[in-house]
């Protein structure tokens, strides 16, 4: 399987014959370099979605129909889309499985909030939620943006990951130290890949804290477009 960083909380996976687009954001992403937009989506298969702010979404109907590929996420916003904007749409809950034609997708609960802008104010775009991927025998966590939750003890229990994918920018998710609390608490992690970091000042630019809080595990800080394989 190979893991790569598109920036951001941006990941395209290649697994058991398929490419997975995490929460596409090409648009204005200044950790993706515009002549890399075209290799980031080469060959997708599907998009997996994991909420509706500006920063995870704001490409994703977009290459859904260039690309004619499904969306995959939470049911509201899947059944939404897929009745008003013409796209092919994977729709399912926390607490359950879709097949990926090979890889294993379950959906779990995250901390956060899912919503978008109108004039006349916020509006709910179905809710935040994190996912779990099966694949080659791997069972990697994605932990969408998120705060520090309870939810996270019965996670690591059920599904046993050995990866995590953990945002910990802080300000708007779990920072660096706080991810590096949640790993140790509730998860036995052996690879830890941090992101939602680094793209903007507001956001902590080193995984530092994370490798310090998590001694003998695998903290790898990803470069973007560059291949992890796990």
């Amino acid at each position: 399987m190979k893991i790569i960083w598109l920036g951001h909380g941006s990941f395209r996976f290649e697994t058991e014959g398929k490419v997975l687009l995490l929460d596409p954001w090409l648009t204005g992403n200044p950790s993706l370099p515009e002549d890399q937009h075209d290799a980031a989506i080469e060959g997708a298969t599907h998009i997996i979605l994991t909420h509706v702010h500006f920063d995870h979404v704001v490409d994703v109907l977009p290459l859904a129909k260039k690309l004619n590929i499904p969306v995959v996420g939470q049911y509201d916003i899947m059944g939404f889309w897929g009745e008003t904007e013409g796209v092919e749409t994977v729709g399912f809950n926390k607490g359950g499985t879709v097949d990926l034609g090979g890889p294993k997708l379950s959906m779990v609960p995250a901390s956060h909030s899912s919503t978008f802008a109108k004039p006349e104010g916020p509006r709910t775009g179905g809710s935040e939620v994190g996912y779990v991927l099966q694949a080659e025998g791997k069972t990697i966590y994605i932990s969408g943006d998120t705060a520090i939750m309870a939810d996270m003890d019965w996670i690591g229990d059920y599904y046993k990951p050995d990866i995590g994918i953990l945002c910990a920018g802080g300000h708007f998710t779990m920072d660096m130290k706080q991810a590096a609390y949640a790993a140790k608490k509730y998860f036995n992690f052996k690879t830890v890949i941090p992101c939602h970091y680094k793209t903007f000042p507001l956001l902590e630019q080193s995984a530092e804290d994370l490798s310090a809080g998590l001694p003998g595990v695998e903290v790898i800080e990803p470069e973007v477009m560059t291949a992890l394989e796990v």
